[in-house]
């Protein structure tokens, strides 16, 4: 008989984590092929459909867990500040989807990590190491051979704005991070910042507000469905395996987007973006063994 090997814990944990990371990322990759496909509406509008349809579907996990909204009044300034950031990098990285390659604004998103670690300095009080800020340094670089900033400055202006939505996630991570570390659940995280960034966008809506096609209505709600199963596959991610273990995988969105963005509408991302991407990544991956090394 075949001896059948039984996986360590910690080891079962970590190939959990990194499967639902993975999940994650092509979810998220999906969450902007369907903005995009979703055609010539706001950035606002898609936001809010997006966010409206991950509300109800924290709101339901929390009643099925039996989660309470007391961690919410505890924990409110903090909650406030992570659903403002968010939200500010749901608008910025909308927008770049809809003027960019796909690849370019994923890219552009997967700023985050770097910007984590220079908000987790000034809010966490983390001490930030030569190395990872010699990694941040780099990162930047790489991001403008994908901005590509022109003398004008109008034709770099989506990027810029997808630019500044991974710096506005990174510290919407920060955030997450904090009120992870005081017990704050991740279903009521999600569930309030999706309800805020609602409430934050329906001004906008109202007075503003685009006719869209029934096919434009479900390609958004398909992209609410998309984005609901990535923030909760990377919450069960990071429930499974420390980021420092399983983070890097989250780049694969770049090579889920450029799929979907060659295959949806033929798009080739230029040599100086590749570029870019290499050396984003490459930081990335440095990262990951730094902190591994440190880890140990």
């Amino acid at each position: 008989m075949t001896k059948i090997e039984v996986l360590p814990d910690e080891r079962r944990g970590k190939l959990k984590g990194i499967v639902c990371i993975i999940a994650s990322a092509f979810c998220f990759a999906l969450m902007n092929l369907f903005v995009r496909l979703s055609g010539d509406l706001p950035s606002v509008q898609k936001s809010f459909f997006r966010n409206l349809v991950a509300f109800f579907f924290a709101l339901a996990v929390m009643q099925k867990e039996r989660i309470r909204f007391s961690q919410a009044r505890a924990n409110l300034m903090p909650l406030v500040l992570r659903s403002a950031f968010g939200t500010a990098g749901i608008l910025g990285n909308f927008y770049a989807v809809d003027h960019l390659a796909l690849a370019d604004a994923s890219m552009l998103n997967k700023m985050s990590p770097f910007f984590a670690i220079v908000f987790s300095c000034f809010i966490l009080k983390e001490k930030v190491r030569p190395f990872q800020g010699f990694a941040v340094a780099v990162a930047f670089l790489g991001s403008l051979l994908i901005i590509k900033p022109t003398v004008v400055g109008m034709d770099a202006f989506p990027a810029v704005l997808g630019f500044w939505g991974g710096m506005c996630a990174g510290a919407a991570y920060t955030m997450v991070r904090y009120l992870s570390e005081r017990g704050v659940k991740g279903p009521v995280i999600v569930c309030f910042f999706s309800g805020f960034s609602c409430l934050v966008t329906l001004p906008f809506l109202i007075f503003g507000f685009h006719p869209m096609t029934g096919r434009q209505l479900l390609i958004l709600l398909l992209a609410g469905l998309s984005a609901a199963g990535g923030q909760f596959s990377i919450t069960a991610a990071y429930s499974y395996a420390p980021a420092r273990e399983i983070s890097v995988y989250d780049y694969s969105q770049i090579l889920f987007s450029a799929g979907l963005g060659y295959f949806a509408f033929g798009q080739i991302p230029d040599w100086m973006s590749w570029l870019g991407y290499l050396i984003i990544c490459s930081m990335a991956v440095a990262v990951f063994f730094y902190n591994n090394r440190k880890g140990r």
